[in-house]
């Protein structure tokens, strides 16, 4: 079945994408979710409408995460939490827990967009990466002090 894309799925495509998946897919998943239409001529025809505001849509996402790059370039952000003697946490620090010590310095972030590999379990300062859109990143630095 065909169908087009009105917003990006993971390993499917992107949004004006016009691609042929199993009819199961397209009518229990893509259309019910707001993920796809048919590719009826009409919807076709509307094709370009589509492409034109996701573009515009994209574009605006595109800039406003390089505004937040801009402002996460550089920065610090300062966890305390108890510790051992060993220098290991009791408990860990998570991308929740960053992301709430970035609200505290005034940037309103997803947990998700953090790209922490694990739970950081020891005290230290760590470089975490930030994947803000597509094409833009940013790391910041975890410093994990001592209760």
């Amino acid at each position: 079945m065909k169908v087009i894309l009105i917003q990006e799925v993971l390993h499917l495509g992107r949004v004006g994408d016009q691609v042929d998946v199993a009819r199961g897919y397209a009518r229990n998943f893509l259309i019910p979710q707001k993920l796809a239409v048919e590719a009826t001529s009409s919807a076709v025809r509307s094709l370009e409408q589509i492409k034109a505001h996701a573009e515009r849509r994209e574009e605006r996402l595109k800039h406003e995460a390089e505004s937040v790059a801009g402002r996460l370039r550089d920065l610090t952000v300062t966890i305390v939490r108890p510790a051992g003697e060993q220098d290991r946490l009791f408990g860990s620090v998570t991308k929740s827990d960053v992301a709430e010590a970035l609200a505290a310095k005034g940037i309103d972030l997803d947990r998700r967009k953090i790209a922490l590999e694990g739970p950081i379990k020891a005290l230290g300062t760590y470089a975490v990466p930030i994947h803000l859109h597509r094409d833009i990143g940013a790391e910041i630095h975890v410093e994990v002090v001592k209760e």
